[in-house]
């Protein structure tokens, strides 16, 4: 069990978030990091707070120093990970405190050299530190994310999947997970894990959950590739981001995320939690429009 803080980058997100909440249940200190220190400070105030900010490498030293792991995820908005990315692994590498990183990547990065979480998989198998590497499907809480505002506006799921089905991971189970790994690191050193939730949905399923837990109709519309990446692009999100996530849902149609993998309850020791389970733990999220959110993965 590490002794020092952990470094948990896009602590405010929903990911970086659960990390947190878990680290802390499992009595692990915890340094938050983010652009805003101050946000940060009131947002966890039971946490140090340090400022970190991906495009400006002077902020990383700082940010390391005297920590003992680093939770490491990628903010969407950053598709050119070998300098932001690379630069505070290297800084971690540096500090001589840090002696391990766990990454946020993405199911399937291990071979997939389209997505930017390959390049720092492979950054972090060059590393000296022990690493391990978390490799999550989509998450249930894209519903409130990337989702949410056509679940909202328009009562509709609308999606390039075809009929492929999901395995929908909980971040709070990838948060949990987080803490497993650093209350023994040496067990889990150099590996990477699939993570999956406990069972794999059609997106008629996931429309039909939404519509028994929140008491109205919601429909599952199928979008075109096309159709899709202007969808994205209409909400302002940056291209690189649209593209990633459009290539991200096109490949459920061909079955990319429908396994269920048995490897986070295995670490767990008890089952993941279901879609349902996040929709009916959250029906406020989809109570009244807001500006679209970008997903984490």
């Amino acid at each position: 069990m590490i002794a020092g803080p952990v470094l948990v980058t896009g602590a405010t997100g929903n990911v970086g978030s659960a990390v947190v909440a878990s680290l802390q249940a499992a009595g692990l200190p915890v340094r938050v990091a983010d652009i805003d220190a101050g946000r940060l400070r009131r947002a966890f105030p039971q946490a140090e707070a340090v400022r970190l900010d991906f495009h400006d490498p002077t902020t990383f030293g700082p940010a390391v120093m005297g920590a003992s792991a680093l939770f490491l995820l990628r903010p969407p908005a950053i598709s050119r990970v070998a300098s932001p990315l690379g630069g505070l692994v290297a800084a971690a590498e540096a500090a001589g405190t840090i002696g391990h990183i766990v990454f946020l990547s993405v199911a399937g990065a291990e071979t997939n050299r389209l997505v930017p979480h390959h390049r720092v998989e492979r950054r972090l198998v060059r590393s000296p530190l022990p690493w391990t590497i978390l490799r999550p499907g989509f998450f249930a809480q894209n519903l409130a994310t990337a989702y949410r505002d056509d679940v909202v506006r328009d009562g509709r799921v609308h999606v390039p999947a075809g009929g492929g089905r999901v395995a929908f991971v909980d971040v709070r189970d990838l948060g949990d997970v987080t803490a497993r790994v650093l209350t023994a690191p040496a067990e889990h050193a150099d590996k990477g894990y699939t993570l999956t939730g406990p069972e794999a949905i059609t997106f008629d399923d996931v429309a039909a959950v939404l519509s028994t837990e929140l008491g109205r109709t919601v429909r599952y519309e199928p979008a075109t590739v096309g159709g899709y990446l202007r969808h994205l692009r209409s909400q302002h999100l940056p291209l690189a981001h649209a593209l990633v996530q459009t290539v991200l849902h096109v490949g459920l149609r061909r079955g990319q995320a429908e396994t269920v993998d048995p490897t986070l309850e295995r670490l767990l020791g008890r089952p993941g939690r279901t879609l349902a389970q996040y929709v009916a733990d959250h029906p406020h999220l989809w109570s009244e429009p807001v500006e679209s959110r970008a997903a984490d993965a």
